[in-house]
């Protein structure tokens, strides 16, 4: 075991990991944050991502003693302080994008980070973006239907 010192959501954090624990391990069991989700442990569908200092990665594969004096960002640390949803999570609602809600917060997740980098993305932008994150529920149009609410997406 081995002590890291990390940034979750704006907090600084300090946890005992094993050397072979995933960063979706410590968040989910050592800090008690459940909104990124283990779907298929391989990297491959998005549903656990997170943002690692602003930039979306897969946390089932992405070691948690990697995040020594990094910051993370999970869909508990994007609403404002006072529990307002950013435009992004209203839109979400607003469109319908957010049915059985189990990939949501990865999309989410990836989706701010695009926004924070190309605040006006393209359509083409948008699903280039949403490459690495799989929905069964809503057929992505939603989704799309989200992001052009905030952004004003263009074709």
């Amino acid at each position: 075991m081995m002590w890291i010192e990390l940034w979750v959501n704006g907090s600084e954090r300090v946890a005992e990991v094993r050397p072979d624990e995933t960063l979706l391990e410590l968040l989910r069991d050592g800090l008690g944050l459940r909104g990124a989700k283990n779907a298929c442990s391989e990297g491959e569908c998005g549903a656990c991502t997170v943002l690692l200092d602003g930039v979306p990665i897969d946390a089932c594969i992405y070691a948690a003693p990697a995040c020594a004096g990094r910051a993370v960002t999970t869909v508990e640390g994007l609403a404002h302080a006072d529990g307002e949803l950013t435009p992004l999570q209203r839109a979400f609602v607003d469109t319908g994008a957010v049915q059985c809600g189990f990939c949501t917060p990865g999309f989410l997740l990836t989706l701010h980070a695009l926004l924070a980098e190309n605040p006006t993305p393209t359509e083409e932008e948008v699903r280039r973006a949403m490459v690495g994150n799989i929905c069964r529920c809503t057929g992505y149009a939603h989704i799309l239907d989200a992001v052009a609410q905030v952004a004003g997406v263009k074709e």
